[in-house]
């Protein structure tokens, strides 16, 4: 009797080993969601979209300046992160003028002035109002004529370019008009459009002017 209930003790034994043994053990893999990594067709497809889409919102920009329709150039501020403008390739965040959405709306159809900057050579500051810098310094020059580049520089003088330390991983575009033979070119200007998506569209943050510099 003794040796029977031994005997059945060991096969309970063994049969639960096997049972355990056959339960299936979650393994690490089981348990991670694998990502299946884009092709290069479809990655090539994505950043041709990307550029197509920065490149209409440039050409909008541009359009929506040379008519002075600032109700619209105001549709194209980043609603969190406003908007900055550099007088030259220099950009300080400390010394440039900032506005937010709200800001620009409010003060663009009015007569009150604001200090831009300084003017290169004299030092002077430029003190004038919304539309004025827009129309007459932003906008210097026919942009929508200009040469087009997405985030690369077509221009450079010798005011310091710090676009892509202030912005890193930013989006921006060049738009360069060369300079006249009868001054020797050195009459180019640049307008650099800083973007940044926000809630799946393209946004400005920042506007930088660039040009010849003593």
């Amino acid at each position: 009797m003794k040796k029977l209930l031994v005997s059945m003790v060991v096969l309970s034994l063994v049969v639960a080993c096997k049972k355990e043994a056959g339960k299936p053990v979650p393994s690490e893999i089981d348990t991670i969601t694998r990502v299946k990594p884009q092709d290069s067709a479809t990655i090539a497809k994505e950043k041709i979209k990307k550029e197509g889409e920065l490149k209409k919102v440039n050409d909008e920009v541009l359009q929506a300046l040379k008519a002075k329709d600032y109700k619209t150039f105001a549709s194209f501020i980043h609603p969190e992160k406003g908007i900055s403008f550099s007088m030259y390739a220099f950009i300080d965040p400390k010394a440039d003028k900032h506005f937010s959405k709200e800001e620009f709306e409010k003060y663009q159809p009015t007569k009150t002035l604001f200090t831009w900057g300084a003017h290169d050579g004299s030092g002077d500051p430029y003190k004038t109002t919304v539309n004025d810098y827009l129309g007459k310094w932003v906008f210097a020059a026919d942009f929508t004529t200009s040469q087009y580049a997405l985030n690369k520089f077509i221009a450079g003088g010798n005011s310091l370019n710090n676009l892509e330390k202030i912005y890193p991983k930013k989006d921006f575009t060049e738009n360069y008009i060369k300079g006249t033979e009868k001054n020797g070119e050195m009459d180019w200007k640049t307008l650099r459009l800083v973007f940044e998506e926000f809630q799946g569209k393209y946004y400005l943050i920042a506007v930088v002017n660039d040009q010849w510099t003593i």
